[in-house]
């Protein structure tokens, strides 16, 4: 069984994707991470996020690198941004979701191509999302949980900036898959968003 969880960034779809995973006994891969991992490699080797050669670079960062906590901050959430967008840095990391995907016994996978790219043959897909200006507000809610100062207007910015990249780009745009189930959680609290996706995904599985 797959489970297939995309939406924008801060939307809560990988706090959504963790419950499921748990829920059903499912191992979860957040692939978000890897493209942070490489955007942070390629900071790292002091290369440029934008240039196509310094972010395929970054693919061959160490598996180590995977649990350093800097990867959750908004710097490399920028550079994952950047480097996503090239079709060689997607492509060499294709592989290595679909892999884990189709492991045996299945999995839940949250990203913003899972459904559309990676495993367009999921047994359930959501699609998770907000308003820009509730999800620039959990991240500043997360932000500052870490003592990190910075003003909710620049995170409601860097969100817009991504959004653009990631609905824009060439290859694998962000979308909902036509066969999604779209989960606005704006008015949702954790709680919440987390029972209607696993009700969802129960529905679903009937």
């Amino acid at each position: 069984m797959i489970i297939a969880v995309d939406g924008p960034t801060a939307s809560g779809k990988g706090t959504i994707a963790k419950a499921i995973a748990a829920h059903f006994g499912l191992p979860h891969l957040d692939t978000g991470l890897l493209y942070r991992a490489v955007g942070r490699q390629v900071q790292l080797n002091g290369g440029d996020p934008d240039d196509p050669a310094d972010a395929l670079a970054g693919c061959q960062f160490p598996d180590d690198l995977l649990g350093d906590p800097i990867l959750r901050s908004e710097e490399t959430g920028g550079y994952a941004s950047r480097v996503s967008i090239h079709p060689a840095v997607r492509l060499a990391l294709y592989e290595r979701q679909r892999a884990f995907a189709t492991q045996p016994g299945g999995a839940v996978l949250d990203g913003r191509d899972i459904g559309t790219v990676i495993a367009p043959e999921a047994d359930v897909k959501l699609f998770i999302t907000a308003s820009v200006q509730e999800r620039a507000r959990r991240r500043w809610l997360e932000m500052q949980d870490r003592e990190i100062e910075l003003p909710l207007i620049e995170i409601e910015r860097d969100i817009v900036a991504r959004d653009a990249r990631d609905i824009n780009r060439k290859d694998a745009p962000l979308r909902a898959a036509p066969d999604a189930l779209v989960i606005d959680t704006t008015s949702c609290n954790r709680e919440q968003a987390i029972e209607i996706a696993i009700e969802a995904v129960e529905t679903a599985l009937r």
